[in-house]
This record gives structure tokens, C-alpha cells and sequence, in this order.
């Protein structure tokens, strides 16, 4: 009788300290990805970015209005996102909302749901703290970003345009 392979689960949870490494390079990663998409608008990763970007994602552990969660499988990490329930913007004309700030996936596990459950267990966070809403921004040129986004009823409501001094 052929045996059935065994299926491993991914998980989501709260990140941890002793994730911080990994995430500092799922952090530099995203923005070597968007520095690729618009070399002009976004930074470039720093031999320091992954170091920085640990200890920035490290220092949002304890905030009660944050939320830093990791995919799971097998003890390898998948990626994190990274959301904040926030109050009123009036630079960005906004009232209070749940803002995602990061959303990463390690990108030989996208298209795969993952992306998909980091966004709904980081909503249900951002819900459970009292967000009536949720926005976030992407990069004008991710596709796959946006087409998820969409696909989870997002809507575009602002565009940003960007224009170096030379013109």
C-alpha cells in the first residue's frame, strides 16, 4: 500500500526575539526588492540593513498597538508581516485604521497562501485592537503585491507620484 506524504503545516504566530535575524534579512530583502523595482524612489540595502532592520522589528515587540508575526513550517521561517493599529493622519488625511506596514515572503513560498495568511492573522490582530479599517502601501511596479491586496479587497485610494529635482 503506497504511503500518503506527510503534508507540514505552516503556522502563524507572534515573531520572537530569537527571529530577529531572520527577519532582518527578510527586511533587507524588501527593500532590495523595491530599491529593483524604482532604484530612484527606494533606498538600497546596506551591509548594516539586515542588523538595522532587526533591531527595529526587535524594539515594536512589546508595543501593545503592534503586531510582528512570523509563517512557520518545520521551524523555518517564511516570512512576517509587520502591521501597527494607528490614530488619525491628517498628512494623510486619514482617521484611525489598522496600517500594514510589511508584508514579506520568502519568495521561493509565494503564491501559496502565505502571503494570504500573514494579511488575515495580522487584520484579525489589527480588528481584535479595535481597527475599523486597514490600509497599506506598495510599490507602484509589484504586481504580485497588489494583485494579492486586491484579490483581499483593497482598493486603491491614493497614488503617490515622485519627481527628482533635475526634473
Amino acid at each position: 500500500m503506497p504511503t500518503k506524504p506527510v503534508e507540514h503545516a505552516v503556522t502563524i504566530r507572534p515573531a520572537r526575539a530569537g527571529d530577529m535575524d531572520i527577519l532582518g534579512g527578510f527586511g533587507a530583502r524588501l527593500v532590495a526588492l523595491h530599491h529593483e523595482l524604482d532604484a530612484k524612489r527606494f533606498i538600497e540595502a546596506a551591509k548594516s540593513t539586515p542588523l538595522r532592520y532587526a533591531q527595529f522589528l526587535k524594539s515594536q515587540l512589546a508595543r501593545p498597538e503592534v503586531i510582528v508575526i512570523v509563517a512557520e513550517e518545520d521551524g523555518a521561517l517564511l516570512g512576517y508581516a509587520y502591521a501597527e493599529l494607528e490614530g488619525f493622519d491628517y498628512m494623510a488625511l486619514r482617521g484611525p485604521a489598522g496600517v500594514i506596514h510589511d508584508l514579506f515572503v520568502d519568495p521561493s513560498r509565494r503564491r501559496k497562501g502565505v502571503g494570504r495568511m500573514l494579511m488575515e492573522a495580522a487584520m484579525a490582530g489589527l480588528k481584535s485592537r479595535g481597527a475599523e479599517r486597514f490600509v497599506l502601501s506598495t510599490a507602484h511596479r509589484n504586481e504580485t503585491a497588489r494583485s494579492l491586496f486586491a484579490a483581499m479587497g483593497f482598493r486603491p485610494t491614493m497614488i503617490e507620484m515622485t519627481r527628482e529635482t533635475d526634473g
